[in-house]
């Protein structure tokens, strides 16, 4: 199996366009669908403690995986669609957070980025 990001969107793009499916797969549908299946994995963590959600049971542990793959896909076609690099987007957002959340200054301290004085 690949663990290539370009490879996987190859990949779902000709599953969509085998079942003519990219009419269908617009920014604003795929970012609802996205919001649909994180609502899913969320489900699977309600009503239950820090320590359980640390120690999922192997049903539960595969569930989470498959709703994590169906939000992943859905991020992936959403990027090919809008012609954005995910990779490189991931890599400029965690640059900009570095220099919102100075190590120096929020080192064990959950507190949002405006609330630092």
């Amino acid at each position: 199996m690949s663990d290539s990001i370009q490879e996987l969107n190859e990949r779902l793009l000709r599953f969509a366009r085998e079942r003519d499916w990219e009419q269908f797969h617009s920014p604003k549908n795929l970012s609802m669908a996205l919001a649909g299946e994180a609502g899913e994995l969320l489900e699977h963590f309600q009503w239950i403690t820090e320590e359980q959600s640390q120690n999922l049971d192997e049903d539960r542990k595969e569930a989470v995986a498959l709703e994590m793959a169906d939000i992943f896909i859905y991020l992936v076609r959403m990027a090919e669609r809008l012609d954005i690099n995910l990779l490189d987007a991931a890599w400029q957002k965690i640059s900009i957070n570095e220099k919102r959340y100075p190590v120096e200054q929020v080192k064990g301290d959950t507190r949002r980025a405006e609330e630092y004085s």
